[in-house]
């Protein structure tokens, strides 16, 4: 499971299709679910580089950072560049990332792409996002994530264990 950008002063933007509030539910109900199921939960946060202090509301959302197994901390907008995101993830034996965050087609997007590029396959929680506009989120859920994943509703994910 990987959440993105879920911190207070992005969740607090106005955003389509759903509200931050709505993607923080959905989002923590899915990394309760990965929990249970033992699957990794790894949370991404945004600093903005070559700034003296990070502005209010920069830290992940208290219900994300207690679930997280491990906090990786990116400086652009993809989780991978520059981050120890891929070896945390091959440490857990992640081979299947579930997807979920915000903005859907900014940060959540960009990890997925550099994700598939390193070997990945990819489920992306589609009610589990959202973006600054409905065109940028239905762009990246229906035209972008089919070629590199499976679009689905966070209430039809079903967590595989190991045996």
């Amino acid at each position: 499971m990987v959440l993105v950008d879920l911190m207070p002063r992005l969740l607090e933007l106005d955003m389509q299709p759903r509200t931050g509030k709505a993607v923080l539910e959905a989002s923590i109900a899915l990394a309760e679910g990965a929990r249970i199921a033992g699957a990794p939960v790894v949370a991404i946060r945004v600093e903005r580089p070559n700034v003296a202090e990070q502005p209010p509301g920069s830290e992940l959302s208290q219900p994300i950072a207690d679930l997280a197994d491990a906090v990786v901390v990116k400086r652009s907008i993809g989780g991978f560049y520059g981050t120890d995101l891929d070896a945390t993830l091959r440490s857990h034996g992640a081979e299947t990332l579930v997807m979920a965050g915000i903005m859907t087609n900014l940060g959540v997007e960009s990890t997925a792409r550099a994700a598939s590029d390193q070997g990945y396959d990819l489920v992306f929680a589609e009610d589990a996002m959202s973006a600054l506009t409905l065109a940028e989120h239905e762009a990246a859920v229906n035209l972008n994530f089919p070629r590199f994943g499976e679009v689905v509703a966070a209430a039809d994910l079903r967590w595989r264990t190991e045996s």
